[in-house]
């Protein structure tokens, strides 16, 4: 097996074209854009799923590398980065192991993909490496809820979900992750969100420095 192949889920691929259209529908596209509304210069997109990020970059981003592990979603994401307001390249890649040079880049972002990753503090480890002193992490996140009866729903139930949703996992203490892997966060903000009915409710948006 190789690399990248560990990663693919074509079943999943197929309804997360419809699925991300129902959550962008349901106010997900304006958390991205919020997101991603003070990202400046050189910007990694690391699990960059089929693009619906790269229409949200403004124009003071002076190039994307959106790096995506699963072909077919990256195979749509190339199409969508056509219609992108600011050069975008899509390659294929995994968060765990960055097709790019240390210090390297102005911004990182993670968007509904720590929870789908092997080992989060290995992807913010990456994106640390690839970022340059003082660089920026954007990050918008399902994560585990606060309270404690959901959250132990949310372990019971996340091992079957994780199987059937492409290694998605629901509880994961993310912002934690973020601070242990050594970066500073600068702002959050926690709030509930229902990307589709049944989906992870408790979210966090925000940005930290390297």
């Amino acid at each position: 097996m190789t690399d990248l192949e560990r990663f693919q889920h074509p079943r999943f691929a197929r309804a997360y074209e419809r699925i991300s259209g129902v959550s962008d529908a349901r106010g997900t596209a304006g958390h991205r854009a919020r997101l991603l509304g003070a990202a400046k210069g050189r910007v990694i997109e690391i699990g960059a799923g089929n693009g619906l990020n790269l229409r949200h970059y403004p124009p003071a981003v002076t190039e994307v590398l959106a790096v995506e592990p699963e072909d077919r979603l990256r195979a749509m994401a190339r199409r969508t980065a056509e219609s992108a307001r600011v050069p975008v390249t899509v390659v294929a890649g995994h968060a765990g192991a960055l097709p790019a040079g240390d210090r390297t880049f102005d911004a990182a972002v993670f968007s509904l993909v720590l929870c789908s990753v092997p080992d989060p503090a290995d992807a913010l480890a990456e994106a640390r490496r690839v970022l340059r002193p003082g660089g920026r992490l954007f990050f918008f996140e399902h994560v585990r809820s606060e309270r404690p009866v959901l959250a132990r729903l949310e372990d019971l139930v996340s091992p079957l979900w994780s199987r059937a949703a492409g290694g998605c996992h629901l509880n994961r203490d993310l912002a934690t992750a973020i601070r242990t892997a050594g970066f500073r966060i600068t702002q959050i903000e926690r709030f509930d969100h229902r990307p589709v009915r049944f989906g992870p409710a408790a979210h966090i948006l925000g940005t930290a420095q390297a």
